[in-house]
């Protein structure tokens, strides 16, 4: 499919300041791209699902940045479709590219895929608990970040204390990010968390940001 995403040259150098160089943008802004992926979406949503992670696989290539947007979108879009070969297929691609903005993209994806397949939490929380990549490790701790009151706590509780000590900031801040969210429905047990573990102080500075005292 010959797809191709417009150039802005005057957004590029700010696009690419803003993600500390790591990547190079076409300089599409977020409104313009996610019309164009909601277009796209409408060109490609009646592929069957192998030609859909064929497309997928070809954006995700791609040199500039928004292109691996646009990959994680089709596959949030087609979540209901993917199976458990399918899943371990995009985790190929998570572990390329990764900076904080493609990791919390996918963690959307997962996040949706269990909660549309409840029956399939275990095994794909146990896909990122405990890997060598952190950035798979800041999943399992994000990974219920829109769960709420419909969070399995034991799973929290064991994904962060996996990296309680960790001295990573993306995963100081995934937990304090973490716990903040499930906080908004449980603020008592999240204070007594902190109250009860050893966590970093930016994390448990975080986590405790938005509880009244």
């Amino acid at each position: 499919m010959n797809f191709k995403l417009p150039t802005y040259p005057e957004n590029q150098t700010a696009m690419k300041k803003y993600m500390q160089s790591q990547f190079e943008f076409n300089g599409v802004r977020a409104p313009e791209r996610h019309l164009i992926e909601r277009q796209l979406w409408q060109s490609v949503k009646q592929f069957e699902p192998s030609r859909l992670m064929q497309l997928i696989d070809e954006l995700y290539q791609q040199s500039t940045r928004e292109y691996q947007y646009v990959a994680i979108d089709l596959a949030l879009r087609a979540v209901r479709r993917w199976r458990r070969a399918d899943l371990e297929h995009l985790m190929i691609l998570i572990v390329q590219k990764s900076w904080w903005d493609s990791i919390d993209e996918w963690r959307k994806v997962f996040s949706a895929y269990v909660k549309y397949r409840p029956d399939e939490f275990d095994w794909v929380s146990h896909l990122f608990l405990g890997a060598d990549n952190f950035w798979l490790r800041r999943i399992a701790i994000t990974l219920q970040l829109s769960f709420y009151d419909q969070t399995d706590v034991g799973f929290l509780v064991e994904a962060i204390t996996a990296d309680i000590d960790t001295d990573e900031f993306f995963i100081q801040k995934a937990i304090g990010w973490a716990l903040r969210n499930y906080g908004k429905v449980n603020p008592n047990w999240v204070v007594a968390f902190v109250a009860s573990h050893d966590l970093m102080t930016f994390a448990q500075r975080e986590a405790l940001k938005n509880i009244k005292k």
